[in-house]
């Protein structure tokens, strides 16, 4: 039997897969693309969102997440980032059980939340930002498959 925790790895997993997908298309050169003044660009999404794997990463270990984001030198080096953590997201919730994914995580500033309520406010973050990658990438000419690979 599937638990909520895997059913909640295989829809984060769903959403990252699609985004470093779509990311592998975004030329170098376009890395600093922003769509408005002041807006992350293609790399600081990534490691935005690499910092919020991480954060649910480190509330599973019982810490606070970190507001902390190391910056990637190159597009490359952030969609490798990103790919790892998401990998790291997907294997920690797998191996959860229902119990385990009831219990209260230490999550925003502290605040203490479910980790199944955790996990799909990350999962809600991610399938937003993938939505402004999604603009982002026809913004430069690249055009995203309408279906990207599931899972």
């Amino acid at each position: 039997m599937t638990t909520r925790a895997q059913l909640a790895a295989q829809s984060f997993t769903s959403h990252r897969n699609a985004l470093t997908a779509l990311l592998m298309e975004i030329p170098e050169e376009s890395a600093a693309h922003t769509p408005w003044e002041g807006a992350m660009n293609f790399m600081a999404l990534s490691d935005h969102l690499d910092a919020s794997a991480k954060g649910i990463l480190a509330a599973l270990n019982g810490q606070a997440p970190s507001r902390d984001i190391v910056p990637s030198q190159s597009l490359q080096e952030a969609r490798m980032r990103l790919q790892d953590s998401g990998a790291q997201v997907a294997k920690a919730l797998s191996g959860l059980s229902d119990e385990e994914f009831g219990r209260e995580i230490p999550a925003f500033g502290g605040r203490m939340m479910p980790l199944g309520q955790f996990a799909e406010v990350l999962t809600m973050h991610e399938a937003h930002h993938k939505g402004q990658v999604w603009l982002m990438a026809r913004q430069v000419g690249v055009k995203p498959p309408f279906f990207m690979q599931m899972g």
